[in-house]
């Protein structure tokens, strides 16, 4: 099995090289994708293939749930990275149907260490718990799934990081997108945040100066 992966990285080479045989030598010369993609760990989600884009185009963050905690360092250092060094003009916030670990934060089931991680997700059900009301298992899984990509995009949004970036004038803009496994497109959940002021008031941080010009 290994073997075959060896052999298959190969044909992968083989098949770029022959369409641009310098893709390589440019590609190790750096990397300036336009786009940060956070999104969920499942080896069916896979971010480049997903958008027909090739090695070098998209920065990528992918943990169980597509998950921005603010506590998360891995989480945090990466969205750093990607919009203070690469300058990435769009974070895309994309989360999929048929989540497993959304499914498994509804179930009620002890997974173990990972139940830490998923009690992010049990809390976004609290919040809206009313639109579930009345909904089968199907469509409490979609729903749960759609909402955590809204709540994940504000949770990018109050970051110390983009709204620094905002504030210098940096251009990064914050999207919400959802991918079905079933039929493999990507759809955009039409949540669009790209700046300060697209915010709740509690969550704009401002400047100490600011504060002392009131």
């Amino acid at each position: 099995m290994l073997d075959e992966l060896f052999r298959n990285n190969l044909s992968w080479v083989e098949r770029i090289t022959a369409k641009e045989p310098d893709f390589f030598e440019k590609l190790a010369q750096q990397q300036s994708p336009e786009f940060l993609w956070i999104g969920c760990a499942d080896s069916r989600v896979p971010a480049n293939e997903i958008m027909g884009l090739l090695p070098g185009e998209v920065f990528v963050h992918r943990n169980v749930a597509n998950l921005v905690i603010h506590t998360d360092m891995n989480c945090l250092s990466v969205l750093q990275y990607a919009v203070e060094v690469l300058k990435v003009k769009h974070i895309l916030v994309t989360g999929h149907y048929g989540c497993g670990g959304i499914q498994s934060a509804l179930d009620n089931r002890e997974l173990g260490l990972i139940d830490n991680w998923l009690r992010h997700i049990k809390d976004i059900y609290r919040l809206y718990e009313k639109e579930f009301e009345g909904l089968d298992e199907e469509q409490k899984l979609n729903l749960l799934c759609e909402l955590n990509v809204v709540e994940q995009v504000t949770n990018v949004c109050h970051t110390t990081i983009v709204q620094s970036a905002w504030k210098r004038g940096q251009a990064v803009s914050v999207h919400g997108f959802i991918f079905s496994i079933r039929d493999g497109i990507l759809r955009d959940m039409g949540v669009n945040i790209s700046t300060l002021e697209e915010l709740a008031p509690i969550y704009r941080m401002q400047r100490k100066s600011d504060l002392l010009r009131r």
